[in-house]
C-alpha cells in the first residue's frame, strides 16, 4: 500500500468546512480546538497520553502538494479559491498540551489547538487518529506492565495489525514501559531494542526438533531462546538443554494451560541442571492473563494482539472541539456529547508525599496555585514552530512517574472510577 503525505489524511468535511468559511470570511477568525475524551473505556480508570512526539513530527511536514491540490480539484472536493488556499498552507498557530506519557481523566484538555479557523480545522482527522491509536495502546500497554510486575514484557502484535500502526503501537508500547519490540522498523525508527525468537515453522521445516534447536543454537549461540510447545513441551524442554547446554538463555511456551505449564517447566529445567535458563510464555496474553500468571515461575511475557488492539478499547475516545472564537467561549449543548466552552487550564493536585488528589481545570483563567500542584500543559509549536520534544525515554520515564503518583487503587484492573476526580469549572 502507498502511503500517503499527512495532509491527505483528512476527511473531506474538513475542506467542506473551511472552502465555505474561505467564501463567507469566517476563516480566518482566531479559534482555540481543545483534545479530550467525555469518559474514559469501560472498566478503565486512567488514559494514557502517547502520539504526541509523532504527531507535531507530522504537523510540521503537514503540506498540500502540487500532486495534491491537483487531485482535490479534479475529484472536484475543493474549488480555485481554496485550493489556492491549500497550496500555500502552514500551520502558523499554537498548540499546548499534556506531557507525552501524562495520564489523562474525562474532561481533561490533553491538547489545545489555536489560530484561524481554518488552519486548525484542517488538523482534526490528523490529530484524531495519532492520539486516538497511540493513547489506546499506551493504556493498555500500562495496565500490561502494572499486571507484570516488574517482569519484562515482549511486544509481539505487528502481523495482527497494520504495518503502518504496528511500528506507532510498537513505540506506544514501549512508552508504557514494555521492555522490547519485535517490530524492526520501530527498532530503526525509534531506537527501541528489539528481540525475536523463532516460530513453529522453523521447527517444522527440520527432521526433528534437535535438529532444529541444533541450527538456532549453531547461528545465534546460547543466548537465544528456543520454543518447546511444537509437540511434547516437556520433551522440548529436554531437547532444549541437551542441545543448548544448561547455559541457555530461554525457552518461550505459546499453548496450553501457561499457569500449569510454567511450574512444570520450572521444575524440569532445574531438575535438568538449567536453573538460569528463563521462562518466556506467550499466546493471547492481556492484562488480566498477565495478571493471573503473578504467582508462577514466568520470567518474561511476550504480548501481540491485545496490545496493538488496546485490549478491547482500540480508540481512546477523543473528541476534538471548538470551545473559543476570538476570544469568546463557545458551548456545544447537543445531548449527551455537551462540552465546556473556553479554553482550559489544568493542573494536578498533590498531596506532600506525592500522591494525586485531583484534577483541576479551569475554563479561560489559571488556576491558584497550591504548594503540590503541577501544571500539566507545555507548549509543543508556538507561532508555526515546533518547541524541542522530550525523548522517548523521557517520556517513559514521566510515565512511569505519573504511574507512582496516582492511589494504588486507581492501578486495578477492575472496573472503577476514575484514579482521581476530575473537577471542570466553567467560565462565569
Amino acid at each position: 500500500m502507498d502511503s500517503f503525505a499527512p495532509a491527505l489524511l483528512t476527511d473531506q468535511y474538513e475542506l467542506t468546512m473551511v472552502s465555505a468559511a474561505l467564501r463567507d470570511g469566517t476563516a480566518d477568525r482566531h479559534c482555540v480546538f481543545e483534545v479530550f475524551a467525555r469518559r474514559l473505556p469501560t472498566g478503565r480508570r486512567y488514559g494514557v497520553v502517547a502520539g504526541t512526539g509523532r504527531l507535531i513530527e507530522l504537523i510540521r511536514d503537514f503540506r498540500f502538494s502540487p500532486a495534491d491540490v491537483d487531485f482535490l480539484r479534479r475529484a472536484q472536493v475543493v474549488d480555485d479559491n481554496t485550493a489556492a488556499w491549500l497550496a500555500a498552507y502552514r500551520f502558523s498557530g499554537d498548540i499546548e498540551g499534556y506531557a507525552e506519557g501524562e495520564l489523562f481523566f474525562p474532561g481533561s484538555p490533553i491538547l489545545t489547538v489555536s489560530g484561524t479557523f481554518a488552519e486548525c480545522v484542517v488538523l482534526e482527522t490528523l490529530i484524531l487518529s495519532v492520539l486516538n491509536h497511540d493513547s489506546a495502546i499506551a493504556a493498555a500497554a500500562a495496565r500490561m506492565v502494572t499486571a507484570a510486575r516488574g517482569r519484562p514484557i515482549i511486544e509481539m502484535g505487528s502481523r495482527r495489525t497494520h504495518e503502518d500502526a504496528a511500528v506507532a503501537a510498537a513505540r506506544a508500547a514501549y512508552l508504557a514501559g514494555f521492555a522490547s519490540t519485535s517490530n524492526l522498523a520501530a527498532g530503526a525508527r525509534y531506537g527501541i531494542p528489539t528481540t525475536g525468537t523463532s516460530a513453529h515453522a522453523f521447527t517444522l521445516l527440520h527432521d526433528s526438533e534437535p535438529a532444529a534447536f541444533g541450527s538456532q543454537v549453531a547461528a545465534l549461540g546460547k543466548n537465544t531462546t528456543l520454543l518447546v510447545d511444537t509437540y511434547d513441551i516437556a520433551q522440548g524442554i529436554r531437547n532444549a538443554i541437551a542441545t543448548a547446554g544448561p547455559g541457555l538463555r530461554a525457552v518461550r511456551i505459546d499453548s496450553g494451560d501457561l499457569s500449569v505449564l510454567a511450574q512444570h517447566s520450572r521444575e524440569l529445567l532445574d531438575s535438568l541442571g538449567a536453573p538460569d535458563t528463563k521462562i518466556v510464555v506467550s499466546g493471547d496474553m492481556d492484562e488480566y492473563a498477565i495478571a493471573a500468571l503473578a504467582a508462577e515461575p514466568v520470567d518474561m511475557y511476550g504480548a501481540g494482539t491485545a496490545v496493538v488492539t488496546g485490549s478491547g478499547a482500540p480508540t481512546a475516545g477523543l473528541v476534538y472541539k471548538l470551545v473559543e472564537v476570538e476570544g469568546k467561549p463557545v458551548v456545544k449543548r447537543s445531548e449527551n456529547k455537551a462540552t465546556v466552552g473556553g479554553r482550559k487550564t489544568a493542573v494536578r493536585r498533590h498531596k506532600p508525599t506525592g500522591t494525586a488528589t485531583e484534577e483541576i481545570i479551569l475554563s479561560q483563567r489559571a488556576p491558584q496555585h497550591e504548594a503540590n500542584d503541577r501544571l500539566l500543559q507545555r507548549p509543543f509549536i508556538t507561532a508555526g514552530e515546533p518547541a524541542e520534544m522530550p525523548t522517548l525515554a523521557d517520556s517513559r520515564e514521566h510515565l512511569r512517574q505519573c504511574l507512582i503518583s496516582i492511589p494504588w487503587e486507581g492501578l486495578k484492573l477492575s472496573a472503577g472510577d476514575p484514579a482521581i476526580p476530575v473537577t471542570i469549572v466553567p467560565t462565569t
